[in-house]
């Protein structure tokens, strides 16, 4: 695990992030893929944990949530727009589900529906973190922010990288992965208005230089 800021690592990928998987003191933030069964179990062999929290419930971030909390008899958490999704009432991916790369990660990528132990709304704490709303990409997309040291895991709700390239890149997720891209953006400024000075997002490494981060938000169309 590399450690990003105070009681908060992010779990190792070769050969860089891509799908990030972060734990905050002992919870479990977002469950990658199915694939990442092996890295993620891997990674927390030996950790206590209290919960697992997800950023939205979408096949690469909720893979293997069944398969951790039953390991480790622990509750799965996301926010009350989402509990529909990850119990099987809803589909998960809402954008673009006859798209032939959509089609494929549900396939190979979703993993199964699970309880919601404990669902989460604006305002709660998780970890030393305020859940914040952020929909657009997901119904239920929250970012989980520290006031105490403006410590941002946003999710999908900014991406760090190029799907193409797989090199950093400040950007909107993907419009066929993202049912209301308008209100992503309206999302996007909200967590500039919380002015982080750190953002650790769902796919790519950590935003470190935040004046790039208030330029990238600067030019979204409006």
């Amino acid at each position: 695990m590399k450690q990003l800021a105070p009681g908060v690592w992010r779990l190792k990928q070769f050969p860089a992030p891509s799908v990030n998987v972060y734990l905050a003191e002992d919870v479990l933030i977002d469950a990658g893929t199915r694939w990442d069964r092996r890295r993620i179990f891997a990674e927390i062999e030996g950790r206590e944990l209290s919960l697992l929290a997800l950023t939205h419930v979408h096949p690469d971030h909720q893979g293997v949530a069944k398969d951790v909390c039953e390991a480790r008899a622990i509750p799965l958490a996301c926010h009350a727009d989402d509990v529909d999704a990850m119990e099987g009432r809803r589909p998960i991916q809402e954008a673009a589900p006859d798209n032939p790369f959509n089609r494929v990660i549900k396939r190979f990528w979703q993993g199964p529906p699970y309880e919601v132990g404990r669902v989460l709304n604006e305002g709660d704490e998780v970890a030393g973190f305020r859940v914040v709303h952020a929909p657009g990409h997901a119904r239920g997309e929250v970012i989980y922010f520290r006031d105490s040291d403006r410590v941002a895991i946003c999710g999908d709700v900014i991406r760090h990288m190029s799907y193409a390239t797989g090199r950093p890149m400040l950007a909107e997720p993907p419009r066929i992965f993202t049912y209301d891209p308008a209100e992503n953006r309206r999302s996007i400024r909200k967590l500039a208005e919380l002015e982080p000075a750190l953002i650790l997002p769902g796919h790519g490494p950590a935003v470190t230089d935040i004046h790039a981060f208030g330029r990238f938000v600067a030019a979204l169309p409006d």
